[in-house]
């Protein structure tokens, strides 16, 4: 980006205020990282010796102050966020980056104009569509049906946008309201992808049909202890426990039929494998273990 002539203009009075917050290298993951899960983070990395910056800082200051409750604006004095400005890649100032969701979603470096400013900020401000989904999530516990009006009024705000879509699945398949759940996602399926979010949504989905489907675990339980040799009555009530969230023994008699079986039903247990795997959280240590143990059984 083209970087204009400095304006002249004189530093303007220090602001303070929750819009603008000044961090250090201890508090930068409280004050940008966890803070951006709640609204855009704008981070400006200066120095005091800094010309540019003591420039735009005002400018940046003065912005934030008027979109305060709609982002943060964090300075970060590269002297005392050595750690940060590293990581961050800083390599000349002022360096401002944009932070949603604990991610770098824009970022520019040196001076820009006020109207250049103000376009940029306007693109990292949350859409009518995110601040519906915002709303609607706020009031799932309190308000369902209210949530349920947010999520869809999001959708008509933004229909490029699937993070409604995929959120308002979520929401009802939590509801029980399956059928619903399942027409939202084959929607997003038209498109010929689903996003990871998305596909989250669909193994829980599948999990919770099979659950529904196969009975009761007590009943399971019982057909397994009279039968145990029976692969399908064993891989039936590990699909019940995966939908009531007993995942390690429902991957545990999944892998046991994986092992055991062949052809159709084989299959089946490897799906159910794979669709616990995607409601569990990527970095989780059981599906680390059982992902190598279903390669060493098919491989």
């Amino acid at each position: 980006m083209s970087r204009p002539e400095p304006t002249g203009k004189p530093d303007a009075p220090k602001l303070s205020s929750p819009a603008v917050v000044e961090t250090s290298d201890a508090d930068f993951e409280r004050d940008v990282l966890e803070r951006s899960r709640d609204m855009p983070v704008v981070v400006d990395f200066w120095a005091t010796w800094c010309q540019p910056c003591r420039m735009l800082g005002p400018l940046l200051e003065q912005v934030a102050q008027e979109h305060a409750g709609q982002l943060t604006l964090v300075k970060a004095e590269t002297e005392r966020v050595p750690r940060w400005a590293t990581q961050f890649g800083v390599s000349g100032i002022p360096a401002v980056y944009a932070v949603r969701d604990g991610r770098v979603v824009d970022s520019f470096v040196g001076l820009l104009t006020e109207s250049q400013l103000r376009h940029w900020i306007a693109g990292i401000l949350p859409s009518e569509a995110e601040k519906l989904v915002t709303a609607a999530r706020a009031l799932e516990a309190s308000d369902p049906d209210a949530a349920e009006a947010h999520y869809r009024a999001a959708m008509l705000a933004d229909e490029r946008d699937s993070r409604a879509t995929i959120s308002l699945a979520a929401f009802l398949l939590h509801r029980d309201r399956l059928d619903d759940s399942e027409n939202l996602l084959r929607q997003l399926e038209e498109r010929g992808f689903l996003e990871p979010e998305a596909e989250r949504v669909r193994a829980e989905l599948a999990i919770r049909r099979h659950g529904a489907e196969v009975g009761d675990v007590a009943e399971l339980r019982r057909a397994v202890d009279e039968a145990p040799g029976d692969l399908a009555a064993r891989l039936h009530l590990g699909e019940a426990l995966a939908a009531r969230g007993d995942h390690q023994e429902a991957l545990e008699l999944a892998l046991g039929v994986v092992q055991a079986a062949a052809g159709e039903l084989r299959d089946q247990a490897r799906q159910v494998m794979l669709d616990v795997f995607q409601v569990l959280p990527g970095d989780s240590e059981l599906v680390s273990e059982y992902r190598r143990r279903l390669s060493t059984a098919l491989y």
